[in-house]
């Protein structure tokens, strides 16, 4: 037999005694947890996001990985890998990768942090800079059509809270 949040339902696994934002009578209904579980959301606009990215980035040579760096370096002199894969929220050993490749194209460099030896930076080149140019006006384009039902005051609403979010997140990371 195989296990399901049916099953979890119906045994009450799962449920937590401070669960003070859902309704006793929502978690007994398991045809509507989609509904009303805000990380279903969440991962489902992410993966929409990425592979909308992809696909119209692809023609560019940039992929989502590679956009993320990109934005990540925009409007900045340098930026330190770490910081990179902070902002962009990469692992590490992935934007070192990234940014090698990047180096390799032509689209970055490095230097040595002149405060910290330890620190190698990095900011676009003008070839970098141009795709980045580029590809935001793909994803300007990404953002209109997915927002085109959204007011102004509900983007700034949903900003404010997945900020919140992101912040008590990052209590428990």
């Amino acid at each position: 037999m195989c296990y399901s949040i049916i099953h979890a339902t119906k045994t009450g696994l799962g449920e937590t005694d401070n669960d003070k934002n859902s309704a006793p009578e929502e978690s007994q209904k398991p045809d509507h947890f989609r509904d009303t579980w805000p990380y279903f959301w969440i991962n489902r606009v992410n993966a929409f996001y990425t592979r909308a990215l992809e696909r119209r980035l692809k023609p560019l040579g940039v992929d989502a990985p590679r956009w993320r760096v990109l934005i990540s370096l925009y409007q900045q002199d340098y930026m330190s890998v770490s910081e990179v894969a902070d902002f962009s929220t990469l692992k590490l050993n992935t934007t070192t990768k990234i940014v090698q490749r990047m180096i390799v194209d032509g689209l970055v460099e490095t230097r040595v942090r002149p405060t910290d030896g330890r620190v190698t930076e990095v900011c676009l080149t003008e070839k970098g800079d141009d795709l980045r140019a580029k590809a935001l006006n793909e994803v300007y384009r990404i953002r209109d059509e997915s927002f085109h039902n959204v007011t102004p005051a509900e983007i700034k609403t949903l900003n404010t809270i997945l900020e919140k979010i992101t912040t008590d997140l990052g209590r428990i990371i």
